[in-house]
């Protein structure tokens, strides 16, 4: 059976690790699987885009986000993370945005103003469940939810080389998505050696 689908990677999960006697913890499992991969896993299918609207230089950030990696000041000029101590001595208030930093589900732009700031950002991988069966990565990398899911199950048993072996494969099966998105992303890129050449 192929897994395409949140239904299709139980069966298969089950039959994987012997245990299709506790179904009904698969969705926790599932769970915690996704949060793993939200912690480790940056790939091109979790990058989104939104405008964030500033009041005093403070924005909530999306509810999905993860890591930013690029933030736009208004004119598209790019402005780079810095450490909140240091943003925090910067002047209050007028002027361009120099920098930003990100505290809890906000972010921190300073100087203050009101503006909109363009954010490409990292987003959590969408939960896969019952109501919702499908997602980019089980159609993208069904193996790494399989592998994902097997993993916690024996976690759960207290089976340390079967949990062992799991997390073994889902790591080949992350590597290998990682691969196919470097080469998505940078296929046929030209190196470009930067400053004074002979």
């Amino acid at each position: 059976m192929t897994i395409s689908d949140y239904a299709s990677l139980l069966v298969d999960a089950g039959a994987y690790a012997g245990r299709e006697d506790i179904a009904h913890l698969f969705p926790r499992f599932v769970s915690l699987a996704e949060q793993k991969l939200n912690r480790t896993l940056r790939v091109a299918d979790m990058e989104k885009a939104a405008t964030l609207a500033l009041t005093e230089g403070e924005g909530t950030l999306p509810t999905d986000f993860l890591e930013a990696r690029q933030v736009l000041a208004p004119g598209k000029r790019v402005l780079r993370a810095r450490p909140l101590a240091e943003l925090t001595v910067l002047a209050t208030s007028g002027g361009a945005p120099v920098g930003y930093a990100i505290v809890g589900d906000r972010i921190r732009v300073r100087p203050r103003g009101a503006a909109e700031m363009e954010i490409t950002y990292y987003a959590r991988i969408p939960a896969l469940t019952a109501a919702d069966p499908s997602n980019w990565l089980i159609d993208k990398a069904p193996d790494v939810y399989l592998y994902g899911l097997v993993e916690e199950i024996a976690i759960w048993e207290r089976d340390a080389a079967k949990a062992g072996a799991a997390e073994t494969l889902k790591r080949q099966a992350i590597a290998g998505l990682g691969l196919a998105d470097e080469r998505l992303r940078w296929g046929n890129a030209e190196i470009v050696i930067g400053g004074l050449t002979p």
